[in-house]
């Protein structure tokens, strides 16, 4: 049987001695007193029910999955997810960064990355129930009118009900400008929705009384493609004035995917026959307001991938240290076993450190963007929340895919830490590699991802934001160019930041000349970003670990950091060199195939 600890010097150090994150507090009203004491005591019992409540439920969960009543189209959870939900509310979990306006605790995003981290650790598919709901919550609460906001907000924010994002149809995905979801309006100004969705996570479920729908259609004089997009919330659940709820409306669970992974988590068709909803911002323009859900999402489905990288991690280690294979190549090290453990064996180290330096990679960057969003929402100044706002939506993507594909290969590795047990069920690993499958698949495929970064984020404004990132490399390389000691972190740093830039104008250049050469590039452009994202915050926590030990810290966490930014360096950055040879490649070998693909 698997187990998990939470990480919680790993996220103290992030937040108080590498980010310093009271310390920008400090400068925003909303946050001035969230001090460390705050802060730890809410991490702390975050990962108390991660580890007690959730964890316990991840495998049995898994081998029950969800019942669906054909006849009721009512959802049965598997045993123990509803109540582990009612623990959950019953702390005020869902409520911790939403706005105290509606009932919120109003703390900073930050808090909620580090809660989501431990909760996706220890059981992604029931963190997904309540997961999604934020997402719903910050498109209403951007968007929303000021009766959807008092109908909905509350509930959502205390957890009462969940929220869902319904988007994707049978024939289209990514392409929403194919969506044939009709809306149509009525004499009271609702609307009357008729279409199918599928692939809604925790789109039908017991947890709760009611379900907000955020659901995708098209107004009957709306313009072809996607600038003909509304947003409509759709409660399963009418709800009256008084804010009790009222009849059923007919949207419906019409099945239950089958699939890899994730099992305990209810994946929805959706059928939706003539129910009534209300319009979320102004015709035609949903997809506006649906991307603040959408980025949500995309944020949280990098710390799925984080949480599944970290428990992994764990098992991966506890089990290299206990099992006894073969002798050490450099002579004996258990002489008092009749073999050694396989951590002595390189190949082993090399699995073990590849998935712990992406775990800690991937949680300093989950780390920033959840600061970097507390700035953007709440800074009072103006030029601090529009920098913030835009290296966010650079790094989403990066968020997105990068930690993802990560984290595919962290849990991986992790298996093969185990030998043939890792393939075996009772050892918990099989499923971990299974649940992390789809985190490269939704809310955007990781190549849509690599598009959206390459084309939309850097040649859409010629790298402007990039540039901005650029600066913030070159602060540290400033900062710490003379030190001897940061050398081996500074200078593959700086050296990427300048083939950066040549990079990415030559692409852009092709691109002019053919598109297609954009889209070719992307996949690998989208990684070597990643490596120069990773590269700048190791860089960071080396520069924290060298000053604590120089002081004389004798804490081994520091060493641990340093030889893990070591390896990092030494064995994961260098994959930069090939990703921007294969970039350059170009087009021609992959759309020059009609006889190869025949």
């Amino acid at each position: 049987m698997p187990s998990y600890n939470p990480p919680l010097r790993d996220m103290q150090f992030l937040m108080h001695e590498v980010f310093k994150v009271t310390e920008t507090y400090q400068q925003i009203p909303k946050y001035a007193e969230v001090d460390a004491d705050t802060i730890n005591a809410v991490v702390e019992e975050a990962g108390k029910f991660a580890a007690n409540v959730a964890f316990p439920l991840n495998i049995s969960g898994d081998e029950e999955g969800c019942t669906l009543n054909k006849e009721t189209h009512e959802v049965t959870t598997p045993k123990g997810f509803k109540q582990a939900y009612a623990q959950f509310i019953e702390g005020g979990w869902p409520a911790l960064s939403c706005d105290p306006e509606y009932g919120g605790q109003g703390l900073p995003f930050v808090l909620n990355s580090a809660l989501y981290e431990m909760l996706n650790s220890a059981n992604q598919a029931w963190t997904m129930y309540p997961g999604l709901s934020h997402g719903a919550y910050e498109a209403l609460h951007a968007y929303g009118t000021p009766e959807q906001k008092k109908t909905y907000l509350g509930k959502l924010t205390s957890g009462e009900w969940t929220g869902t994002m319904c988007l994707t149809e049978p024939h289209c995905g990514t392409d929403l400008g194919l969506l044939r979801t009709k809306a149509e309006p009525l004499a009271d100004g609702s609307y009357k929705i008729t279409g199918n969705k599928i692939f809604i996570s925790a789109g039908e479920h017991d947890f709760t009384s009611n379900i907000v729908h955020l659901v995708l259609a098209r107004l009957p004089d709306a313009p072809v493609g996607s600038k003909g997009i509304s947003l409509f919330v759709v409660p399963k659940f009418k709800v009256k004035a008084d804010g009790t709820l009222g009849e059923r409306n007919p949207i419906f669970c019409g099945a239950l995917e089958h699939k890899m992974g994730i099992h305990g988590n209810a994946t929805a068709q959706i059928n939706i026959d003539g129910a009534v909803g209300t319009l979320v911002g102004e015709p035609n323009k949903g997809l506006q307001a649906m991307f603040v859900m959408m980025n949500a999402a995309r944020l949280g489905v990098g710390n799925q991938s984080l949480g599944l990288t970290e428990v992994a991690y764990q098992n991966a280690l506890a089990y290299a240290k206990d099992r006894l294979q073969m002798r050490s190549l450099s002579g004996v090290k258990a002489k008092d076993k009749p073999a050694d453990p396989i951590i002595v064996h390189p190949d082993v180290r090399r699995m073990l450190l590849t998935a712990k330096a992406y775990a800690e990679g991937g949680r300093a960057l989950s780390t920033f963007c959840g600061l970097l969003l507390d700035k953007e929402l709440h800074h009072p100044d103006e030029k601090v929340r529009k920098d913030s706002g835009e290296l966010v939506a650079l790094l989403t993507p990066i968020v997105k895919a990068f930690i993802t594909d990560n984290g595919w290969t962290a849990t991986t590795l992790s298996q093969q830490v185990f030998g043939g047990h890792g393939f075996i069920k009772e050892w918990g690993m099989e499923q971990f590699v299974r649940d992390a499958r789809i985190n490269m698949i939704y809310e955007g495929t990781n190549g849509i991802q690599a598009l959206d970064l390459l084309g939309r984020k850097i040649l859409g404004n010629q790298g402007a934001t990039l540039k901005k990132f650029g600066k913030l490399i070159a602060q540290l390389v400033e900062e710490e160019g003379v030190n001897e000691k940061m050398s081996e972190f500074i200078t593959p740093i700086a050296m990427l930041g300048e083939q950066m830039t040549k990079f990415t104008t030559e692409i852009g250049f092709k691109g002019m000349q053919n598109p297609d050469e954009v889209g070719a590039a992307a996949v690998d452009y989208l990684r070597v970003a990643g490596h120069l994202v990773f590269g700048y915050l190791f860089a960071r926590m080396a520069q924290v670990a060298l000053r604590e030990i120089a002081a004389g810290n004798a804490d081994p966490f520091y060493q641990g950091k340093l030889q893990t930014a070591r390896f990092y360096f030494a064995k994961l950055f260098p994959e930069t060199a090939s990703l921007m040879r294969t970039a350059r490649a170009g087009s021609q070998s992959l759309m020059d195939s009609d006889a190869a693909l025949a």
